[in-house]
């Protein structure tokens, strides 16, 4: 099993604009079978206005599967480009991390 790890570092004043595409991003995934997503934003962190989006996944076939779009219709894959249409204005960079889940 592992965690991936989405790291968003928003620009100033936009997280929750950021919060709100990855929550409905999460509702839709959810629908075409994708695990569920929690959606954070920093209480103390490294940084202000800090998105981190969190998903496990059984292996990395899994995640290579879901990030290429596998079992998506061509219907749910424009939902998800409208949904994150205009993201790069929300944010200044972000990361991604994958941890094996050891226990």
């Amino acid at each position: 099993m592992f965690l991936i790890r989405e790291i968003m570092y928003c620009k100033p004043g936009k997280v929750r604009p950021m919060v709100e595409k990855f929550l409905a991003m999460g509702k839709l995934s959810t629908k075409v079978g994708m695990p569920k997503m929690r959606v954070m934003t920093d209480f103390c962190a490294e940084r202000y206005w800090t998105l981190v989006a969190e998903m496990e996944v059984a292996s990395m076939d899994d995640l290579e599967r879901m990030m290429q779009g596998g079992g998506q219709s061509s219907e749910d894959m424009k939902e998800f480009e409208s949904i994150m249409k205009g993201y790069h204005d929300l944010v200044e960079y972000g990361r991604r991390e994958v941890y094996k889940i050891e226990a």
